[in-house]
């Protein structure tokens, strides 16, 4: 045997058990919030947190003592324990950059079925952080995550998060029958892809944001991947109508994106949700050369990791741009909408 070819399957053999060693980390998935009994909590207690949304340790130590306090069942006293005892198991200090740099090494990327937009996104969808997508109607934002729910199903070597979906539906636009030709196109079996894909449909704030509560108990259940939101804003821009309202209407999308980031840091998951835009009508619409802007102002602008920019273009073909992003540069890609979800345009 050559040395070229032992080399080669030394080199497989190695992405292998990398790739092995992956999965496994990405499946052993955060800390069970019922291992606080080791540091002295009672049962009755790690009940009250799970009815409260919180299923790790992680979701624990990352949260405020106002925010423990606000449980039901929970004093002042008894929140500053679980808190103490949590970080404990959860290290919330220092670390060098060195070691955030292994941590990034281990973060998955969802293909997005074009590999334009792929290249774009350096990869593809970033597990562990939120996506917006934003746009006006017909521009692909429906499109792209519909095509999410079945990529992310894919083995990870094929760029996919060996995962589950959860799809909340704020505008009763999902169909799980576009589902079965995206399936198709990468050979899994449809029933499959749609048994793994859970959704449910937000008919206000208030439910949009118990379904975030049911989302993670789901995950503390099973290996999900990916998180939609479709649309983001579409209920706030309705409960929340007219100036009057407008501060509120803030402080209640910034306490669900905070609620929305929490979940991709505790479980690993990527979050993807749309929003809707609006146009400006004021005096600045007229030195800039597309007048509309996304929905939700600052708050939204900083809570979101990625923000990418769908436009039309001609025919099936649509533009997406990197509109901010702490390690992507500015810079656009094409792509098309196909039966078969997202892809390359044809030449």
């Amino acid at each position: 045997m050559s040395k070229s070819k032992s080399k080669s399957k030394k080199t497989s053999k190695k992405k292998e058990k990398e790739s092995t060693k992956l999965v496994e980390k990405v499946k052993s998935g955060p800390v069970a919030v019922t291992e606080l009994t080791t540091k002295g909590i009672s049962m009755t207690d790690i009940k009250k947190l799970q009815t409260a949304g919180y299923h790790s340790v992680e979701g624990v130590a990352f949260a405020s003592k106002k925010q423990l306090v606000s449980v039901r069942g929970i004093s002042e006293g008894k929140a500053e324990k679980i808190l103490q005892a949590a970080r404990t198991i959860i290290p919330m200090g220092f670390t060098t950059a060195t070691e955030i740099k292994k941590q990034r090494q281990d973060i998955l990327r969802l293909t997005t079925g074009s590999k334009e937009l792929d290249k774009l996104l350096g990869g593809g969808i970033e597990t562990g952080s939120t996506t917006e997508i934003f746009g006006e109607f017909r521009t692909g934002k429906t499109q792209l995550c519909h095509t999410l729910c079945v990529t992310c199903q894919l083995p990870i070597e094929q760029g996919g998060g060996a995962g589950k979906v959860l799809y909340i539906d704020t505008e009763g636009t999902f169909r799980p029958e576009r589902l079965i030709p995206i399936a198709e196109r990468y050979g899994l079996d449809p029933n499959d892809v749609l048994e793994n894909v859970s959704t449910a449909r937000a008919y206000n704030t208030e439910h949009q944001s118990e379904l975030l509560i049911h989302s993670s108990a789901l995950m503390s259940e099973s290996r999900y991947a990916l998180l939609i939101i479709d649309s983001c804003t579409a209920l706030y821009r309705t409960d929340y109508s007219g100036r009057g309202e407008l501060s509120v209407r803030q402080i209640a999308l910034g306490q669900f994106l905070k609620n929305v980031q929490r979940l991709a840091d505790e479980y690993g998951v990527a979050v993807v949700y749309t929003n809707q835009v609006v146009a400006q009508v004021d005096g600045a619409c007229l030195f800039v050369s597309d007048p509309k802007k996304p929905i939700g102002g600052n708050i939204m602008a900083h809570a979101s990791t990625t923000r990418l920019f769908l436009r039309k273009g001609r025919g099936e073909t649509r533009i997406c741009k990197i509109y901010d992003s702490p390690c992507l540069p500015e810079s656009e890609a094409m792509f098309a909408i196909s039966n078969e979800g997202i892809c390359d345009p044809k030449d």
